[in-house]
């Protein structure tokens, strides 16, 4: 799954912390902005990003309160993680109670960040996509409560098996499932198949996908996945 480009706020008062978490991020490939306390954040439209890096030990506006102006007034569930050196058991548990996505202990590493920024933001793309219905990447359309792709703006037909085989793969973008996977979760225990019947509907829906066949791919004695 390709994050990259993805908006990232962070808001701490520290700004030497704000300028290596920027510039590591950065490095990672997503646009990040920065603000220094809540008033600032808010000026910066918090609820239009994909993730709120928020330290708990701001100004006169905590991050907790920050975040709850977030979620109650401004009715956003944009991904937060918070980052404090208040890690006691009472001070996570508000964290979360607050709609916090993951919560972060100073000091940390860059890397454990990172992990974890991906970790909520691949979560975040997961269950928007499932709420929307529909399963949009590029010039690719699957309605799912249609049962229909649209390629280029143009209606594909596809059987039952071939929806059903794209969908899985659509909605775990760069996940390999192996023949017997696919089977069970497409055919279950409807016929008896054989792992042919998986490639030769793989193979179908190759050709029906025109240019985009390419991103169908195989992993030799591992499975199918679909990569963007």
């Amino acid at each position: 799954m390709d994050l990259k480009g993805k908006k990232i706020l962070i808001v701490d008062d520290e700004e030497d912390l704000c300028e290596i978490l920027q510039y590591n991020l950065g490095n990672e490939g997503y646009n990040t902005e920065i603000a220094h306390s809540a008033e600032e954040a808010l000026k910066k439209s918090p609820e239009n990003f994909d993730l709120l890096l928020l330290d708990v030990m701001l100004g006169q506006v905590s991050g907790f309160r920050l975040a709850d102006l977030i979620r109650r007034d401004l009715n956003s569930n944009v991904p937060i993680i918070f980052l404090t050196a208040k890690d006691t058991e009472n001070d996570v548990l508000t964290g979360f109670s607050l709609g916090a996505d993951d919560y972060i202990a100073k000091p940390f590493s860059v890397n454990q960040l990172t992990a974890r920024v991906r970790a909520v933001l691949k979560r975040s793309y997961k269950e928007k996509i499932k709420s929307l219905g529909v399963l949009r990447f590029g010039a690719i359309e699957l309605d799912t409560s249609r049962k229909r792709l649209i390629l280029n703006n143009e209606k594909v037909e596809l059987t039952k098996k071939e929806y059903e085989i794209l969908k899985l793969l659509l909605e775990n973008p760069a996940k390999v499932f192996s023949r017997d996977e696919i089977l069970a979760k497409v055919w279950g225990n409807d016929v008896i198949v054989t792992d042919r019947t998986v490639d030769v509907n793989i193979t179908r829906l190759r050709t029906k996908l025109g240019i985009f066949s390419q991103n169908l791919k195989n992993k030799t004695g591992y499975g199918y996945f679909f990569e963007f």
